[in-house]
């Protein structure tokens, strides 16, 4: 039979579509031998066919004098990548008749082939497992490499193979109802566990009473934070022992994470599954494409990469402006839209940021132990890199100054990282029942979609009027607040957020006064820090 069908899938944003491979051929002379590719297949699947010429070849398979025909449907979406090398080269061998099976409806393959047949790994293989269980495809085959990415899915059996040959055998012992390969399977729930260990404690940190104390409100609601101290004041020690008091991922995070680290192409293929909640510490010399995503082809950038987790920006103010600037709608909308001629894809950024920077250029602007050498007019300039707008977006806003001596060589021991977790995970527990799972947050954009509220940082407005009520007391508190130190409306909704989780770390069930007076003091630095 000339013609023969084979199922595969292209990647698509974080998303994968099913694509049908279909091989024709017809016998000619040898200088009339041809190989045509057609379906918008970029070069790198129009190159698959010297690699599947090769790969057949040095498998032991012959190849007689013909003219092959590859359709890659449907046409009008643009195939990229090497993943189609296998598809390929198994609807050629079956158009031949060298598989017993003829119909491979319930399979679907990718793969990348080296000259000698062997299977490499291609990027986004836990979206291309989503897709084959969203049609029903029972079936998967997949480089060894990709296997436990892909066998994270429930409901597929992955067959992981690592040459031409054994993918032949598979698929011919498969329609004799015997198995020569097993399925891998791999328990979820078992890498989430597992993975819960960090290096870096809290204990480990000297003083700095105050900053811990906002990081744990910061991480109990999802908020995000800027830590502002003198060069070695200990901001980015700080930060980097952030992650290890954050709430462990749900299942259905971990799968979003990881889809957006595969597509990516920096999935850790011996893991299979993000575990962790991911921090992303990119440098200051990043580009915005970098930051939000881009390219020819839309890829995720460092914000996608940090969905679910963290993001820390350390040297906030050496950032340039119009990369700080992009940074506002994703905080704001929890998602990035990237537009070009031919597609438009979205990719999810709901993260925690944090950032540090110093008050001055020199760093020792307010330092009781340094003079500071810069002249207000450096400082102003200095300053105004961050701008108001990115300010507002950010909830928690915290000095950080120079540890005393005193403190650094002190005896006592500073309180772990596994007590403040306790905390912070008994105020996310709270929190999960007041939402429930069906509750969302709607955007503004209709761009954005909507996404589940997991913390007191994502309330929408109706949320804030419905579990942030106030006291005739905190309200006259909050006021004086607003008129003194001029801040926003969006200033408001998040003192009223930062307030709730701190009652909830409490166990409180109203906002009190002292919740309100708390949280107000993480927006002292707004302005008037520098003035």
């Amino acid at each position: 039979m000339p013609l023969f069908k084979v199922r595969s899938a292209a990647v698509y944003g974080i998303d994968a579509h099913l694509i049908e491979v279909e091989v024709d051929f017809a016998q000619v002379k040898l200088e009339d031998a041809q190989f045509h590719t057609v379906g918008l297949p970029d070069a790198a699947v129009r190159e698959s066919r010297d690699r599947v010429r090769s790969a057949i070849k040095n498998s032991g398979f012959d190849l007689p004098p013909t003219r092959i025909t590859i359709n890659l449907a449907p046409a009008d979406l643009k195939k990229e990548g090497s993943g189609f090398d296998l598809p390929i080269a198994i609807a050629i061998l079956g158009a031949y008749g060298a598989l017993h099976n003829k119909e491979l409806s319930d399979f679907l393959l990718v793969g990348e082939l080296g000259l000698d047949g062997t299977l490499r790994a291609v990027q986004g293989m836990l979206p291309i497992a989503v897709a084959a269980r969203t049609a029903g495809i029972r079936n998967l085959i997949v480089p060894a490499s990709n296997a436990r990415e892909a066998a994270v899915v429930q409901g597929v059996d992955v067959y992981p193979v690592k040459n031409l040959i054994e993918v032949r055998e598979l698929l011919n012992a498969l329609s004799f109802g015997s198995l020569a390969v097993q399925p891998l399977k791999v328990e979820p729930t078992d890498l989430l566990h597992g993975a819960q260990h960090f290096p870096a404690d809290f204990k480990d940190v000297r003083g700095q009473h105050v900053a811990k104390r906002a990081l744990e409100v910061a991480a109990a609601g999802g908020h995000n934070i800027l830590m502002i101290g003198p060069p070695g004041s200990g901001k980015t020690m700080l930060a980097k022992r952030l992650p290890s008091i954050l709430a462990p991922l749900r299942f259905e995070e971990a799968l979003e994470t990881t889809k957006i680290h595969s597509v990516a192409g920096v999935l850790n293929a011996e893991e299979g599954l993000v575990a962790h909640r991911p921090f992303r510490s990119p440098h200051h010399t990043i580009s915005d494409a970098g930051l939000i995503g881009g390219g020819a082809v839309p890829r995720p950038g460092e914000v996608s990469l940090a969905h679910n987790g963290l993001l820390f920006l350390d040297e906030l103010p050496e950032f340039p402006r119009n990369v700080l600037e992009v940074l506002r709608q994703p905080l704001e909308d929890g998602i990035v839209t990237i537009a070009r001629a031919s597609m438009s894809l979205a990719f999810p950024a709901r993260f925690m940021l944090a950032a540090a920077m110093n008050p001055c250029p020199c760093g020792y602007f307010n330092d009781k132990s340094r003079e500071c050498m810069c002249t207000p007019p450096m400082i102003q300039r200095y300053v105004s890199k961050v701008s108001g707008p990115l300010l507002d977006r950010i909830d928690i806003h915290i000095e950080v100054p120079a540890v005393q001596y005193k403190e650094l060589r002190g005896g006592a021991a500073a309180e772990g990282s596994a007590e403040i977790r306790d905390r912070v995970l008994a105020a996310r527990e709270r929190q999960h029942n007041r939402f429930g799972e069906t509750a969302t947050r709607t955007k503004g954009s209709s761009k954005a979609a909507s996404q589940p509220v997991f913390a007191n940082a994502q309330m929408t407005t109706q949320q804030i009027r419905l579990f942030c009520e106030l006291s005739t007391d905190a309200e006259r508190l909050l006021e004086r607040a607003m008129q003194q130190q001029g801040l926003s409306a969006r200033a408001h909704d998040r003192i009223l957020k930062v307030s709730r989780t701190i009652a909830d770390l409490e166990g409180a069930q109203d906002v009190a006064v002292k919740h309100i007076a708390e949280a107000i003091q993480y927006r002292t630095l707004d302005r008037s820090y520098w003035s």
